[in-house]
């Protein structure tokens, strides 16, 4: 019994192998068109204002007052904040009393100095008398300047205690409350960051150096972001800056898109993902790009090398241009194309079907692409002319109703009897 169906079986899967190998391969198809190809860089980066002022103090103390808060607009010199003035006033008056005292001295001096020069001229008193007066006449004039310095220095501490807006803008962030001490020892502390106008917004997109040689400034550029997915922003390049970033071995250069905000939907520290329009060429011939990622199996590239081989020599022209070869009277868009100083070409192969359906490589020159077409500069390819892009992946055919299942012997169920 079990070599019936051993003997069943072998027959089942010869008789599918035969028919699966007289059966063609099928292949998907697509053809070539005519259109604009656009290649892009892609970056991400960082939404942030055109100009951001950071406030600070220059003084330390203990903030007192508070006049603005997080998003209020403010205008240039308006009060933000205050703190506590009443150490910087009493070191006023204490320079004030300085000042008054060397005053003093000052005219006390040239009483002196008066005093021995009249004696001096009288034969009264020696020379060197007149000079130690007009010394101390000097020395008093100096402390006199000295002093008021000193209370131009706290006045101006003591107007440092409030905190004007240098700028028209919206506050952004802020770092201190009531009664909280700024310490400005080293650096001036940031109580608020305020951003200039936001209806005008920048991005800084991070462009890796293998894109970069291709970014110029004025290009077109587009991004999303994610509190917005469904909206594309648009902008352009304004700049391309220098200052190269290394993060584990990978260099990375800032470029500047400016974008209008008229609605204030952008905001600072947002994370756009930006699409940079580098290069676009229009009305040109293009595949897709998996017609240039498809290779046949080996039996149907044997098959279709003998037949060329066959017709190769009665056919010279179109064995020259299945090599892409191009021959002495190929001109039009794609002679001009070639043309151009500094295009980059590539040579790649795509496969066609001939007339019995087998496929038969060509071989075109490539040129930009926008990740799902690529524009043919030059080959025997021609708008309407088709290319295989895959193999066809067909369903699997179901018995005929009635029918038994061929794996399956007869009276199998049972037992074989």
């Amino acid at each position: 019994m079990q070599r019936r169906i051993s003997i069943v079986l072998a027959l089942t899967v010869l008789s599918l192998s035969c028919r699966s190998g007289g059966k063609k391969e099928q292949y998907r198809l697509e053809k070539a068109d005519r259109g604009d190809v656009t290649q892009t860089v892609t970056a991400t980066g960082s939404v942030s204002a055109v100009t951001t002022v950071q406030v600070g103090s220059q003084v330390s103390g203990v903030i007192s007052r508070l006049y603005a808060d997080f998003n209020s607009r403010v205008r240039k010199g308006q009060l933000l904040a205050e703190l506590d003035p009443t150490p910087f006033q009493a070191q006023v008056e204490q320079r004030q009393a300085d000042l008054t005292k060397a005053k003093v001295d000052a005219a006390n001096a040239r009483i002196n100095y008066d005093r021995q020069s009249r004696l001096a001229k009288a034969g009264l008193a020696a020379q060197a008398d007149v000079d130690t007066t007009k010394a101390q006449y000097d020395g008093a004039m100096a402390q006199v300047q000295q002093s008021t310095a000193a209370l131009q220095q706290a006045l101006t501490n003591l107007g440092y205690t409030k905190i004007l807006s240098p700028i028209d803008g919206i506050v952004v962030d802020r770092q201190y409350d009531v009664g909280q001490t700024v310490a400005a020892s080293f650096q001036a502390p940031t109580l608020f960051q305020i951003a200039q106008d936001l209806t005008k917004m920048q991005v800084q997109a991070d462009v890796d150096q293998s894109d970069i040689g291709r970014v110029q400034v004025g290009q077109p550029a587009r991004f999303t972001v994610d509190s917005y997915p469904d909206q594309e922003f648009r902008g352009r390049i304004a700049q391309i800056r220098l200052n190269a970033t290394v993060s584990q071995n990978v260099v990375t250069y800032p470029v500047i898109i400016e974008v209008a905000n008229p609605e204030e939907k952008l905001r600072p520290k947002m994370t756009a993902n930006v699409t940079i329009e580098v290069a676009t060429v229009r009305n040109v011939l293009r595949i897709p790009n998996a017609a240039l990622r498809f290779k046949p199996a080996e039996s149907a590239t044997t098959t279709t090398s003998t037949s060329q081989a066959s017709g190769g020599a009665s056919n010279p022209e179109r064995a020259a241009a299945q090599m892409g070869q191009r021959g002495p009277g190929v001109t039009g868009a794609a002679g001009a194309f070639q043309g151009r100083a500094g295009q980059r070409k590539q040579t790649q192969t795509v496969w066609t079907l001939d007339k019995d359906g087998k496929p038969v490589p060509v071989e075109i020159r490539t040129g930009i692409t926008d990740g799902r077409t690529t524009q043919v500069v030059e080959g025997p390819l021609k708008e309407g002319d088709v290319v295989i892009v895959g193999l066809a992946t067909s369903k699997v055919e179901s018995p005929p109703p009635g029918s038994s299942n061929p794996m399956v012997p007869r009276g199998g169920g049972r037992g074989g009897r």
